[in-house]
Parts: structure tokens; sequence; C-alpha cells
């Protein structure tokens, strides 16, 4: 068993698919598929179900995927280590962030490219619940996510200004003079909003039952590329995140605040406590502090 072996097996579960494992592992679909089978045969167990083409992994692949993701995990860490004695910081930050918030993720990612040109980043878009979890099984570095289910006592946290509201809209199909927007304003718009059930909705939810309004939604969707594509078209307005960067993507896109518009449940960036903890992931965090601390807007 070796180390590549491993990467082959992750990734063919990150694309579920033989030829595009093989391709991002820069090697022939033949042999990725020896590969895999030579690490079956030395584990003497069936990892994949196979049929003309891939499956899905057995019972038995997914306990062997979860040890390969921590192995694979521990020697990334292990390189990064060794780089940090030596005096570098190199490698990929992974790093898990929800959907939606106040923040743009550049802020933190721009000025560390610019230090360390030899990292590298991994960006996951992954709700609070899946930051945590990952983080817990050591699959991600760092993880900006709502702090309301965050166990303080084994995680290191930077907390971040409250996550405040605005309407999203482009200006070739809307206009809007006030300063600021109220939510019964906002409801009489027809708006693009994310599926029932995520943390975001459910805060705009709540702010609409609160003010015993009912908002005129034409299109929902679990995808924030999906609405803003919406919102380009002229279909809808949206309720987005202020200081997000979004309306930055367009020259068309505008966003006007909302009056008492804020997602109450704070944001923050979150490191796991416990061991094993990389050197990259303690010096980016230590690094985001002052980042952070400067580019956020009380």
């Amino acid at each position: 068993m070796d180390i590549k072996q491993l990467k082959y097996l992750i990734a063919l579960d990150q694309t579920r698919h033989f030829g595009q494992a093989a391709a991002l592992c820069h090697i022939t679909q033949p042999t990725l598929s020896m590969r895999i089978r030579n690490l079956e045969d030395e584990l003497d167990l069936v990892l994949i179900t196979r049929g003309q083409r891939f499956e899905g992994f057995t019972e038995e692949g997914e306990r062997i995927l979860a040890w390969a993701r921590t192995l694979l995990a521990a020697h990334d860490g292990l390189q990064a280590e060794a780089a940090s004695c030596r005096g570098q910081l190199v490698g990929s930050l992974r790093l898990g962030m929800v959907p939606l918030a106040s923040l743009n993720p550049m802020q933190l990612l721009e000025p560390l490219s610019k230090r360390y040109p030899e990292l590298n980043f991994q960006l996951s878009s992954l709700t609070s619940e899946q930051v945590i979890d990952q983080l817990n099984r050591n699959q991600l570095d760092l993880g900006f996510c709502y702090l309301d289910q965050v166990d303080t006592q084994f995680f290191d946290v930077i907390r971040l200004t409250a996550t405040s509201m605005g309407l999203l809209h482009d200006i070739r199909h809307f206009q809007f003079d006030d300063a600021a927007l109220s939510w019964e304003a906002v409801a009489r718009q027809p708006l693009g909003l994310l599926t029932k059930g995520m943390h975001y909705r459910q805060s705009i939810d709540l702010s609409f039952r609160s003010h015993d309004i009912d908002p005129h939604t034409i299109l929902e969707s679990d995808s924030t590329f999906q609405l803003i594509q919406a919102v380009n078209a002229g279909i809808c307005c949206a309720i987005m995140p202020l200081r997000s960067g979004i309306e930055a993507m367009n020259e068309h896109l505008n966003i006007v605040p909302i009056t008492d518009a804020v997602i109450h449940s704070p944001l923050g960036l979150v490191m796991r406590r416990s061991e094993p903890r990389s050197a990259l992931a303690e010096k980016c965090f230590t690094e985001a502090k002052e980042i952070l601390q400067t580019s956020q807007t009380p």
C-alpha cells in the first residue's frame, strides 16, 4: 500500500467516475483501475461496486475511504509541518464556509496568497453542521460557520461581525430610491430565496413572520449562483448578505440594506483544538486574526 493508492481512491470518491478520477490524478484510467484493484487484493476486500461504470463504494469501501482521508490528511500535515520547520508555509489549506454570510472569503485568501505564494486553497461551500463535522473528521483545516452549534471547549474561534442582509437587484430591471428598505417593501418584490430549511432561509422566514407578512416568492433554489443568475436576468430580487462581495461581481448588481435585517447567530472562523492539527492550519488561523480584524467593519 502506498499514499498514491489512497489518493486515487479519494479522487474516485470526489468524481464518481473512473475516467475523471484518472484525469484528476494525471494518470490513465487503466492505471488507476489497476492500482485500486491492487489495493483491494492487499486488503482482501471489495471496495468498489463495478458495472459498466462506477456504481459506488461497498460498505467496506466506505469504511476504508474514511481511513484513507485520515491518512492522507496526516500525510499532508506531516509535509506542512516539515515545511514549517524549514520556515516555509506550503501545502493546501482546506477551508469550509457557509454559502451566505457578511464576509467575502477573498478578504482572507487574497492576503494569504500574497504572503505565501506556495500556498494553495481548497474552498468548500457547506452548512454549519457540515463544517463542524468535517473539522472533527480532519477533512477541513478551518471553517467559517455560524457559532450557535459550536462548542468552544473543542474549537478555537475568531468571532466576526453579525450577518446583515440587503435586497440584491439588477439596476436594469429594478430601481429603489430609498437608502434602506423595510421588510414590507421587500415582501412586495418578486423574490428568489434559498430552499426552505437552509440556515440563512430560516432567518429570512423568521423575519417575515415577525412582521406578519408573506413574501412574494417566485423562485427557490439551493444554489446561490442560480439565485444570482435569476437576479441578473431580471426574474427576481434576492435577499443577500451585505459585505459579501456579491454585488461587485457584476456592474449591474446593487444591494440595498434591509432595516433590522440581521442573522442573530454570530459568524466565526473555527479551528479544531484537538490533535492532529497541522502547522499550516495554526499559522493561517493566527494570520486570519490580524487580517479579519482589519477587514471586518462593525
